[in-house]
């Protein structure tokens, strides 16, 4: 039986709802809000008594925006704590909360755009902090490339999106924290290359069965198993991407009612680090992953892109067609303040992702920063969330982000 509980909090949160443009032909969102223009739903949570204009409140020129393309991350350790430590903090969702089977990434750009200027404009702040945490890391460096320089005027499968002439404001700074390449990039490392059949995810390569119980190759790994393993995810992703564009190129041929179609990918969490940890080493816990045992995850009900649509995995998922990859969008930042937080024990970002930013990253102003030990969620680490805490605020009262 569950129980609920109030919990006393040193902050208030005032709920926040912005309406923005219809939805398109084909429907990508359930229920009342996805018949009647998109409604995005957020949280603002700031000191008692407070305003964004207030002076001697730490942070009250400056709002911390967390956003990631899924999920609120209001109940999130990082962001409340934030709050509770004078700052404002918004966590704001998308028009896909707590659901991605039909995201369409260059929409939650339009989405995010949606949140600065509101919180510019109306809310009266003079100054955003995007916080990419997680997913919400390569949409805030896609978020601020195009911000700076936009170019899409198309999603990926051909469908009119105006990013470009959105008008988007561009953040005053970005921190990158426990944040991966991309979803798209992320997926195709924890896919299981042994899968012979979408339709029948038994019919297997025991070449490539790392999860089974006699699997041919077991840790630790060679590098050249891991070369062929790595290079079988990719083509598998490719072989998914090749069949949504020749089956939505077919919809858009038949005079029928279906513009759309919906699909599974099974077997998404299998990766070669999480059983040997000499693969891209770091602090993590052998055999596992964020999900818990990588064997259960891989074919539970619960993965990345378990569940999609053709137009969402092109936008989202495919290695080749979607524009989140992190490095190519942070070539393209420059003159944006960015700081990176590194986990060493992240359980879920692969230990090669943030080094790879770092290294693309086109602005002056970058500071990379690794808390030893640190989990992805901080989950009984409030040590490692207090030094996070430590490192942001230095960071931001440096560069005159807050502070009287």
């Amino acid at each position: 039986m569950s129980t609920g509980y109030v919990r006393e909090e040193p902050f208030v949160r005032l709920p926040v709802v912005l309406h923005t443009e219809s939805q398109p032909s084909v429907r990508e969102t359930y229920g009342f809000t996805g018949g009647h223009g998109t409604v995005l739903e957020g949280q603002l949570l700031r000191p008692p008594g407070s305003t964004p204009s207030t002076t001697g409140t730490p942070g009250a020129r400056t709002v911390f925006v967390f956003m990631h393309p899924t999920s609120t991350l209001n109940l999130l350790p990082m962001p409340t704590a934030l709050a509770a430590r004078g700052h404002h903090v918004l966590c704001a969702s998308s028009r896909y909360p707590k659901n991605d089977s039909a995201l369409i990434l260059e929409k939650v750009v339009l989405d995010l755009g949606s949140w600065v200027r509101w919180a510019k404009q109306d809310a009266g702040y003079e100054r955003v902090v995007l916080v990419g945490w997680s997913g919400g890391g390569s949409l805030s460096l896609l978020y601020q490339a195009e911000a700076l320089d936009p170019t899409i005027t198309h999603t990926p499968a051909g469908d009119p999106v105006d990013v470009a002439g959105a008008g988007l404001v561009p953040a005053d700074a970005i921190v990158f924290i426990a944040a991966h390449l991309s979803r798209a990039e992320t997926l195709t490392e924890w896919m299981d290359p042994s899968v012979l059949d979408e339709a029948d995810p038994s019919r297997r390569d025991p070449e490539l069965d790392i999860y089974a119980d006699d699997a041919v190759h077991t840790p630790p790994y060679s590098p050249d198993f891991v070369a062929t393993f790595r290079a079988a995810q990719r083509a598998r992703n490719r072989r998914i991407t090749d069949w949504a564009l020749e089956r939505l190129d077919a919809l858009r041929n038949d005079p029928g009612p279906e513009q759309e179609r919906p699909f599974l990918v099974h077997r998404t969490m299998c990766d070669v680090r999480w059983l040997d940890p000499a693969v891209d080493p770091n602090d993590r816990r052998p055999g596992w992953c964020y999900l818990g045992d990588p064997r259960t995850a891989n074919v539970g009900p619960v993965g990345l892109a378990r569940y999609t649509t053709l137009r969402s995995w092109l936008s989202q998922w495919s290695l080749e067609e979607s524009r989140a990859s992190g490095a190519r969008n942070a070539a393209r930042i420059t003159g944006t303040p960015v700081l990176q937080i590194e986990n060493s024990a992240d359980d879920a970002v692969p230990a090669t992702h943030n080094p790879t930013v770092a290294a693309a990253l086109a602005t002056e102003d970058a500071t990379y920063e690794v808390i030893a030990g640190a989990t992805h969620y901080y989950v009984d680490q409030p040590e490692h969330l207090a030094r996070c805490l430590e490192l942001i605020e230095n960071w931001a009262e440096a560069r005159g982000l807050i502070g009287p």
